[in-house]
């Protein structure tokens, strides 16, 4: 977003964390960017929080590590670029409760117009569980900004149920390069290297899941699908690319279900070239999250103009990607936490593969009109705009 945003004839100051082998400053692609260093606090801070912190254990090196390089950050920004550099700045932004502190704090201080950009929710990624103090930093966020950007409109309305103001809240999808996604950018010698690592055969169907393996992902129900779809559809396997907690759940489902023939598994995050290969060689995805504020994976597989099947109920930003039906159709919606709808799903996709690539070409145009970087750099442009204007 941030190069998009400079190309648009914006100035753009970032600052993000540094693992401490970096410039703490640079300008990179037209944007200037901060990095400040932070020093170990995870010796004292379990002193100065709330109990459901500490139990984090180790993890709570990584929230000691954000809330330093939030007031790092803040400390930086006001002290030095504004008041000691004399730099002027129409707004300040920050992503979700990894920033938040910052931005409340800039704030307060210079009482600068506020957009707080929201990408999930501490009760929805962690199943109406998790931290109840990520939970009040989240909050904190959305009450100091002037606006709220989301980045689905099944988020938008999580946040209104959740007492957010829905007067507050805009909704500016996320982007992606479709020249970077595109089927001409692997070649059929590297499809034909990850069909050999998966053991996929001349007139087999490889079907992708492609994320995190943790319990939102709907990976465990997934695996339980393939159980029936193998039974219709003996020449359909499924290969799972990603890591996670579950890769032993994963590896147990598959033996007690007897479906070796049929699932195969690439337990590791690979580069970005290679998962685009991976959605080049595959004929479906299949992503049957539990929780997708907006799923960016959904947005990468149509962008390779593949047919797709995903999680729709609860809070699912894949309703604003995926059209499930009519001559626009691109693919399937399913219940991510009912095995049996998945299977479904796929098997109405592996039951007419012709119609399932058209679907993966509409996919693609869809992508083009809706989904670049572009375009959502425009929108959110609109609303920075907006909230500047009306601050005066």
């Amino acid at each position: 977003m941030a190069p998009m945003l400079v190309a648009k004839g914006q100035d753009v100051a970032l600052f993000t964390v540094n693992p401490g082998d970096l410039m703490t400053s640079e300008v990179h692609q037209g944007v200037e960017i901060h990095r400040p260093l932070v020093i170990d606090m995870s010796d004292a801070f379990p002193l100065l929080v709330a109990n459901d912190l500490r139990s984090w254990g180790t993890g709570l090196k990584f929230f000691a590590d954000v809330f330093a390089y939030n007031l790092l950050s803040a400390t930086k920004f006001v002290n030095e670029l504004v008041k000691k550099q004399g730099c002027k700045f129409d707004m300040i932004c920050c992503h979700d409760w990894l920033s938040a502190v910052s931005g409340c704090s800039i704030k307060r201080e210079l009482g600068m117009p506020f957009v707080a950009h929201i990408h999930s929710t501490e009760w929805g990624r962690t199943m109406n569980t998790g931290s109840t103090v990520v939970r009040d930093i989240e909050y904190c966020g959305y009450e100091h900004a002037d606006r709220v950007i989301t980045v689905s409109y099944p988020m938008a309305e999580d946040l209104a149920r959740h007492g957010w103001d829905p007067r507050k809240i805009d909704v500016c999808w996320n982007g992606i390069d479709p020249e970077q996604y595109s089927l001409d950018k692997v070649s059929q010698e590297k499809i034909s290297e990850i069909h050999a690592r998966h053991d996929i055969k001349d007139g087999e169907v490889m079907i992708l899941f492609v994320g995190r393996l943790i319990t939102v992902k709907g990976i465990v129900n997934l695996v339980k699908a393939m159980q029936p779809i193998s039974e219709i559809h003996p020449k359909a396997k499924l290969v799972v690319l990603g890591s996670g907690d579950l890769e032993g759940t994963v590896m147990n489902l598959i033996k007690r279900l007897g479906i070796g023939n049929n699932v195969s598994v690439r337990f590791e995050f690979v580069p970005e070239s290679e998962r685009i290969a991976y959605y080049a060689a595959c004929d479906i995805a299949v992503l049957p999250s539990l929780y997708e504020p907006f799923g960016i994976v959904s947005r990468e597989a149509m962008a390779m103009k593949k047919p797709i099947v995903v999680g729709a109920s609860g809070v699912s930003g894949f309703r604003d990607q995926v059209i499930p039906s009519g001559k626009d159709k691109t693919g399937v919606h399913v219940d991510g936490n009912d095995a049996c709808d998945i299977a479904w799903g796929v098997g109405s996709l592996l039951d007419d593969m012709d119609e399932a690539a058209l679907m993966g070409k509409r996919a693609r145009k869809l992508v083009e009109r809706h989904f670049t970087w572009d375009k959502v750099a425009d929108s959110t442009i609109d609303v920075y705009n907006d909230v500047v204007a009306s601050r005066g």
